[in-house]
């Protein structure tokens, strides 16, 4: 009897390791129904920290980081902060984006220059440059003064599963984009081959992850826990000035983030900000299981994970021309952002752009700015 592609290959403790860990407690009523609804295990343990190598690029110390968590292979991340630091700085962990881009993670973030024997790819270029302004937004953070942490959460880059052999379902949806890529005379490069598989696979993984008792957007919750956990232990930062951020995807993994860790003192959140109503019917197939975990809407609306962390203090910043959502759905966010924090004057800031789904150079300097002010001391 032949036997089928494993789905969860190079994961293959994941389960088991689901069922040691138990559920997340949370630290307040609202923090533990919103972990209750999206299964995120309990936390684990802050994991010892290799670093694998140095450089510097154009002011900004870079160090590739390694740490283990309990299931799957190794975790690579990112440290960047000013050459010569000479005090503790505050801690920003950005979050990247999904993107549809499995094959990369954190490096979409960064700019490793030269040194790293052109490390910095041309999917990573091509990454940056429509998605962020050309920007490597890590960088940026570092230089105006932050210690940034990014690495690759569940499914991205060093975290990605083993998709060789495909599971069949995954396999047929890769042998159509495949005859498509001929019929056009493209050449698929290995990163366009998994990203393909990874759309895919991602269904999946939402099945399986229900079955173990947690959800996708659970699962990364817990490893974006644990690297907010590596940053506030890692030497030269400070441990009471810590935000988080990101865009698109990683902009709803901040929200989340926020929402489940208390010690979280500022968010921003790019391009990820609508009422699930806003996202019906059309615009829901437009987003990843990320935003669309059974159970979520009816415990909680998207905008109101910003009331549960009452010491942290927004930026949401909307796209006018933002294909991915409704013009009603992130203007009624936005009122009901205002409604929820009107007791409490500057915990939360809506800025809106002339732009589609993408970071701005006129969001990446507000953002900076917003951060440096709300982690003064």
């Amino acid at each position: 009897m032949t036997s089928l592609p494993n789905p969860i290959a190079g994961f293959e403790d994941w389960p088991d390791a689901v069922r040691r860990l138990g559920k997340h407690p949370g630290h307040n009523a609202a923090s533990a129904e919103l972990a209750q609804a999206l299964g995120v295990p309990g936390p684990v343990p802050t994991p010892p920290v290799t670093v694998h190598r140095t450089s510097v690029i154009d002011g900004v110390e870079l160090q590739e980081l390694g740490w283990e968590l309990p299931y799957g292979p190794p975790t690579k991340g990112y440290l960047l902060k000013p050459v010569r630091a000479q005090h503790e700085l505050p801690g920003v962990l950005w979050l990247h984006c999904h993107g549809g881009n499995k094959w990369l993670g954190a490096e979409r973030l960064i700019d490793a220059g030269d040194e790293n024997n052109g490390e910095t790819s041309a999917e990573v270029t091509a990454v940056q440059q429509n998605l962020y302004s050309g920007h490597a937004v890590a960088n940026d953070l570092a230089r105006a003064g932050f210690a940034v942490l990014v690495h690759d959460s569940f499914t991205w880059g060093s975290r990605r599963f083993v998709l060789d052999p495909p599971p069949a379902r995954v396999a047929e949806g890769l042998a159509a984009r495949r005859a498509l890529w001929r019929e056009e005379g493209a050449q698929p490069t290995p990163a366009m081959e998994y990203n393909a598989a990874a759309a895919l696979h991602e269904h999946t993984l939402a099945k399986i992850a229900g079955l173990l008792g947690t959800s996708y957007a659970g699962m990364v919750a817990l490893e974006d826990l644990a690297a907010l956990e590596v940053l506030r232990n890692l030497p030269g930062v400070e441990n009471g000035r810590v935000g988080v951020g990101g865009f698109s995807g990683g902009g709803g993994r901040a929200l989340v983030l926020s929402a489940l860790a208390p010690e979280v003192r500022a968010a921003v959140v790019c391009c990820m900000m609508t009422t699930f109503e806003g996202l019906f019917p059309s615009h829901a197939d437009t987003h990843s299981w990320l935003l669309a975990t059974p159970g979520l809407a009816g415990t909680f609306d998207w905008p109101e994970l910003a009331a549960i962390n009452t010491a942290c203090r927004y930026l949401v910043q909307y796209g006018r021309h933002d294909p991915l959502f409704t013009s009603d759905g992130m203007h009624d966010a936005d009122a009901l952002l205002a409604a929820l924090t009107t007791s409490e004057p500057g915990r939360y800031t809506g800025s809106w752009y002339d732009a589609g789904h993408v970071v701005t150079p006129e969001m990446l300097r507000e953002f900076i700015s917003y951060l440096a002010v709300s982690l003064q001391h």
